[in-house]
């Protein structure tokens, strides 16, 4: 029988889902929330979806795990709703499953060795996702995300790409790698480039390679070098930019200021002329005023980015940022809104300009798919999916492009 389960957050725990419904095999009547800690609202979600599937499901046993289960194992403990609590790396151990204990919740700082999981099939998904990194050495002041991950630590490269080889393998044509930290993988003195250029090399059948969100300011030669000339590393990029103004980024401890953002968008749009971009960026932060808002806004157009996750800034219980001076609520929605409504013209400029070009299209379910630029696309008819198709760009609806 397989276990239900119900997953919050990144791309990280879609491909880890996959893992912890084969560890748990042969767990009667679970149903497992893997989730997510990334904000104060992702953890209520959290709550908010167990209380509502124990309604539906009274009988069956809840096991809560995920980065905020890692972080805060007793406060789910407490839910009556709540058979199990279990932490990121005791969620993909079968031995963890077959044992009684209600909570067990290691210390994840303790681990040093990246086992991942050998996962040759994500459940409902056309493309696959390769953990190739977990982890977090960086301590950005609004992020408890290492705190549920632990340390930076990389998958060998020689497994990475037999890994990649045996989805290839299963059918996939499209392979996105994932991690906490993509940029920070290392396999001895190797680089993220140096695994793209390998996996692009040795399994050349292949036939789309797309990162998932860098942070811009460690992508290293090898990586811009392969941006620049294979064409089967996917022209897109999602940034983790957070904010346009170099007061706030000290402030959050991020690694890069303004003109390193801008001018990495530059370089690689020269060096690829159909990239776009994505980014995070946080609307709200701590200390932020109207001018240094504004600059957040304007890094819209100076970096070229279509697409948008804005986070309105919550405090994060256990990060400096939740110690600072807070803006008031209804300031942080406005800039989120505001936010928002920059990145939907960007995306409707992008999609605008799209109208007329031929682009390959990965085929999903449900008719629709996605452009080498990640951009979605409205099939004219359902079409199985895993195709990749060349189609023609003959309009959009504002979110999404049509295709004859």
């Amino acid at each position: 029988m397989s276990v239900d389960v119900i997953t919050f957050g990144c791309r990280l725990n879609i491909a880890e889902s996959e893992a912890i419904r084969r560890a748990a095999a042969g767990v009667d009547d679970a149903v497992v929330v893997n989730t997510c800690a990334v904000t104060a609202e992702a953890v209520r979600q959290a709550r908010q979806s167990i209380r509502r599937l124990k309604r539906e499901r009274p009988d069956a046993r809840i096991v809560v795990t995920g980065c905020a289960a890692q972080v805060e194992p007793q406060a789910f403990a407490a839910m009556p709703e709540v058979a199990r609590v279990l932490g990121n790396t005791e969620k993909l151990d079968p031995r963890v499953w077959a044992d009684e204990r209600r909570v067990a919740v290691g210390d994840i700082m303790a681990v040093t060795r990246h086992v991942g999981h050998a996962v040759d099939h994500i459940e409902g998904h056309t493309r696959a996702f390769l953990q190739v990194q977990n982890g977090c050495d960086h301590r950005c002041t609004f992020c408890i995300i290492p705190f549920g991950r632990g340390n930076s630590r990389s998958l060998p490269m020689d497994e990475a790409v037999a890994r990649a080889r045996a989805l290839v393998a299963r059918g996939y044509r499209e392979i996105v790698l994932t991690s906490v930290d993509i940029t920070s993988y290392m396999s001895g003195d190797m680089r993220l480039g140096a695994l793209v250029k390998r996996i692009l090399k040795e399994i050349p059948e292949l036939a789309r390679l797309r990162l998932s969100s860098i942070d811009s300011v460690e992508a290293d030669n090898d990586l811009i070098d392969a941006l620049a000339n294979e064409p089967r590393l996917m022209p897109h990029l999602h940034l983790s930019l957070q904010s346009g103004d170099d007061l706030i980024l000290k402030r959050m401890k991020r690694r890069h200021r303004r003109a390193d953002a801008i001018a990495f968008c530059n370089q690689v749009r020269r060096l690829r002329p159909d990239v776009a971009f994505g980014a995070d960026i946080i609307a709200g932060f701590p200390t932020e005023t109207d001018e240094m808002f504004a600059h957040s806004l304007t890094l819209v157009e100076e970096c070229g980015l279509t697409q948008l996750h804005v986070f309105p800034f919550s405090p994060r219980p256990g990060t400096p940022a939740a110690r600072m001076p807070q803006i008031p609520r209804d300031v942080v929605k406005e800039r989120a809104r505001r936010l928002r409504e920059r990145g939907g013209a960007a995306l409707r400029a992008h999609l605008d300009a799209q109208v007329g070009a031929r682009r390959l299209v990965l085929t999903e379910r449900g008719g629709v798919g996605h452009t080498e630029q990640f951009t979605p696309v409205k099939l004219a008819a359902p079409v199985a999916p895993g195709a990749i198709l060349d189609l023609t760009m003959t309009g959009h609806d504002g979110r999404q492009l049509l295709a004859a």
